[in-house]
């Protein structure tokens, strides 16, 4: 009896934990695994190396991050590339799928930030202070301002451009800005944000005009939380 060279199929993603034909549960499936949605936050302003990406989730193992990052390719979330120059290096970075879950992280941001139980002073990667910044900024009342602004956090550094109520923020330090924060770690910069926290309390160093800087400052503050 001649035997059959049977090819085994992968097994379906959609559809391994809930069985539910729903988007949500679907996304829970895709993005649900603990680190991984994290893991595409750490991502949302380009490619970075392996090393980079753990250092700024210290909760996370070489194994379980290597397991992440396998699954979230696998499901065309991350993409790795190789830069050959200066030295070369293996990236991974967000496919335009993946970059389209950035107000997912948003939303979700600011619903959690509504619990009582929320609590800021935990440590914050520069990124995810980044992209609170993109979340939590009052577009009505930024109204027409105009503004380019960098932020360096340690060895970070990103560019924003406030622009018709809408923050674009990027890797990289532009060459001429309005204002300029510059703190040690994240948290000191959140402090400054939505602490309302004096920067010369919490070791930020600001640069630019004062009365603009304070007019930036107040377009952001985290949600209330919801009456019981």
């Amino acid at each position: 009896m001649e035997l059959q060279n049977v090819t085994k199929k992968p097994s379906a993603v959609h559809g391994r934990w809930y069985g539910d034909a729903c988007g949500t549960a679907f996304g829970l499936e895709l993005l649900g695994e603990r680190w991984s949605l994290l893991v595409v936050r750490e991502l949302m302003f380009g490619p970075r190396r392996f090393s980079d990406i753990r250092a700024h989730l210290p909760g996370i193992s070489a194994k379980v991050l290597t397991e992440r990052l396998a699954s979230l390719e696998a499901n065309g979330v991350v993409v790795r590339t190789m830069v050959p120059e200066p030295t070369p290096a293996q990236l991974y970075g967000l496919t335009t799928w993946g970059y389209a879950a950035e107000p997912i992280i948003q939303e979700l941001g600011r619903w959690a930030a509504m619990s009582p139980l929320h609590d800021p002073t935990l440590p914050l990667s520069p990124v995810s202070f980044m992209l609170s910044l993109r979340t939590m900024l009052d577009k009505k009342a930024s109204g027409e301002m105009e503004l380019l602004v960098v932020f360096a956090i340690g060895s970070a550094c990103f560019s924003g451009r406030l622009s018709n109520g809408e923050l674009a923020i990027e890797r990289g330090e532009i060459s001429s800005s309005d204002l300029r924060f510059e703190a040690a770690t994240a948290p000191a910069l959140a402090a400054l944000f939505y602490g309302d926290a004096p920067p010369e309390t919490v070791g930020v160093q600001v640069t630019g005009d004062a009365d603009r800087s304070q007019s930036f400052l107040a377009l952001f503050s985290l949600p209330r939380s919801p009456k019981p």
